[in-house]
């Protein structure tokens, strides 16, 4: 027949209507007003803190809606934004320092939706509230660590030559090599040039020294690479935070913008963000007194150490291995059950681990944590100043031959091994950084930009509905049920997609949507009228006027769609937000627009045979 789908692509287009429709329906149920509370530090929530949280609130009178107490943090649902300021107020003064009392929006999603994967839509920073840091990098540090590494690669290359050498230090932006006698200075001359051709090279005859200074291009390339390299990283542990849609972006010469939509606990962010750590592997020096040392009688190529709760001891200068090679670190159990941290190391970090241990089974291995803790003040050339805190957390006997995949114990508490796993297993920071700016959004902030949003789409809706039903009259009501039905569709798409989220211009393409959406019924209907004015039955103009339609449509709306694939492939942040929904509007306004119309005029004009006019 002329006008008649199939009843399997009815179905069909009736099934997936009301999939879009199911998964857009969380956003109806809204969110409740909720404070958060979660220990700082590794501090940890206990059974007696909600017991404390319960009866300050009932004797103030705060009814409690709702309470979930799970992996080590509470979530106190109130009825009001009015009862969640003061419950938040009244429990920062109970709780005290120890614990962070933050402002927070819980899906109020019924249980049944959420079974099957239903979630509301997830909402930007300008929408939903949250945390924005500006941190700055230190950049002397990032130059400091490579030098260091300069040096202990520099050493190890001569030691794998047999080049005696008598120091390898660094000087400023400079590695000097002193060399024993005249044959090993002019070997190293030939090795370390071959090696490190991007450095200017110079030499000393007489006093036998070879000097690998780092050039301008190095420096600003080192400077730029620790900019983008903590960036992944940071990245990294955003993702560990669960955080959907973060935005993460370089801000001048060595400052980075770090936004968390959703974010209200800004202790346990910052803690995460900020922390830079690492770890080292040293060998014990067991051939010295510890109590000497102590006294002020170090013996030379060793350092003390502080040890994690109480006491000092005495390490080799060597580092075995560095957490650079770490690739994931997991939370486990000794035989004691108490709590330790499992690594694995890369490929090249595992062969450094064999060839140390293989010749020390027997000797003890200690594990320093290394931070850095920024003072809160700068030094007198203007940089953050930080306090670099290394401490001894492991020392344990090599009992075996280690590979890629060993453990470490007595990490502290299960909070502190989680705490360590996640840094290691993001990444240490290549250089510290330091929040030099920080701003919390409310979501009572945020709920005000919502409203002026939804304002904007209710009123191009609302203007395109009447257009459309009082120009092209019961037709215009067909191309307007298609246009909620693609609202609909666009919520329950965005709602399904993984870290999707919806921002102001978010919004802004949703409104551009609505009105691209009309379009194509508008050419659809104009085309109709053509063949209705050449003398073409009802039927005939029907079928005709979607068919020559459709390709005018696809070309506007494929040309629309590559835009915003272009936009979202080279914009950051709010760019993104709107090249997302532009690109959702224009794949579901196609779907509504042309299949959906058709099937409701199909079904409602298709199947009068005698059909002598159309409202159009």
């Amino acid at each position: 027949m002329l006008n008649r789908y199939p009843l399997w692509k009815n179905l069909l287009i009736l099934f997936v209507v009301l999939f879009g429709t199911l998964y857009a329906l969380p956003n109806l149920f809204g969110e409740d007003y909720a404070v958060q509370i979660s220990g700082t530090r590794g501090g940890e929530v206990t059974v007696d803190t909600v017991a404390q949280v319960e009866r300050s609130l009932e004797r103030a009178g705060i009814p409690i809606r709702g309470l979930t107490f799970e992996n080590g943090q509470m979530l106190v649902r109130v009825d009001s934004d009015e009862d969640q300021l003061n419950a938040r107020e009244l429990l920062v003064q109970e709780l005290g320092s120890q614990y962070v009392v933050a402002l927070n929006l819980a899906p109020a999603t019924p249980a049944w939706l959420a079974a099957i994967g239903g979630e509301p839509l997830k909402l930007g920073l300008d929408l939903r509230g949250g945390v924005h840091f500006l941190m700055e990098v230190d950049m002397e540090e990032a130059l400091s660590k490579i030098r260091e590494q300069m040096v202990t690669t520099v050493q190890d290359r001569l030691r794998e030559e047999r080049l005696r050498y008598q120091r390898v230090q660094a000087d400023g932006n400079s590695i000097v090599v002193t060399m024993r006698n005249e044959a090993d200075f002019q070997s190293a001359i030939g090795v370390l040039r071959n090696q490190y051709q991007g450095y200017d090279f110079r030499t000393d005859s007489s006093s036998r020294t070879i000097t690998l200074a780092m050039t301008d291009q190095f420096l600003q390339e080192t400077r730029s690479n620790a900019i983008d390299q903590n960036i992944t990283i940071l990245r990294n542990r955003v993702d560990e935070l669960g955080v959907a849609e973060p935005l993460i972006q370089r801000q001048g010469a060595d400052r980075i913008v770090v936004e968390l939509p959703g974010v209200q606990d800004t202790a346990r962010a910052k803690e995460i963000l900020g922390a830079t750590a690492t770890l080292e592997f040293r060998f014990v020096d067991t051939d010295n007194d510890v109590q000497d040392a102590i006294a002020g009688r170090v013996p030379f190529g060793s350092r003390l150490f502080d040890q994690r709760g109480g006491g000092q001891v005495l390490l080799e200068n060597r580092v075995i291995l560095t957490g650079d090679h770490i690739v994931n670190a997991s939370v486990g159990y000794d035989e004691s059950n108490r709590p330790q941290v499992n690594i694995s190391l890369d490929s090249a970090g595992g062969r450094m681990m064999t060839q140390a241990t293989r010749g020390n089974i027997g000797k003890p291995m200690a594990t320093v944590f290394i931070e850095f803790l920024a003072t809160g003040e700068t030094t007198d050339e203007g940089r953050i100043a930080f306090d670099r805190v290394e401490e001894v957390v492991s020392v344990a006997t090599i009992q075996a031959v280690l590979g890629s995949n060993f453990r470490i114990t007595g990490v502290g508490s299960v909070q502190d091994a989680q705490n360590l796993a996640l840094l290691l297993r993001a990444g240490a920071l290549i250089a510290p950084i330091q929040i030099v700016e920080e701003r919390t959004v409310g979501p009572s902030l945020g709920a005000e930009n919502v409203e002026a949003g939804m304002k904007a789409i209710i009123g191009a809706f609302i203007l395109v509905l009447l257009f459309m039903g009082i120009y092209y009259r019961k037709f215009g009501l067909v191309a307007n049920l298609a246009l909620m039905t693609n609202l609909v569709m666009i919520i329950g798409v965005m709602s399904m997609i993984p870290g999707a989220t919806l921002t102001m211009p978010g919004i802004a393409g949703i409104v551009l949507t609505v009105g691209m959406a009309v379009d194509a019924n508008v050419i659809i209907f104009e085309r109709i009228r053509e063949e209705l004015v050449e003398g073409r039955s009802p039927q005939q103009a029907i079928a005709r006027g979607y068919e020559n339609a459709f390709s005018t449509i696809a070309d506007a709306n494929i040309t629309t769609l590559i835009t915003a694939l272009i936009l979202f492939a080279v914009g950051t942040g709010s760019i993104k937000g709107f090249a997302v929904t532009l690109a959702i509007g224009i794949v579901t306004s196609m779907f509504t627009a042309i299949a959906g119309t058709r099937a409701v005029i199909n079904l409602t004009w298709g199947r009068n045979k005698r059909l002598k006019e159309l409202s159009i």
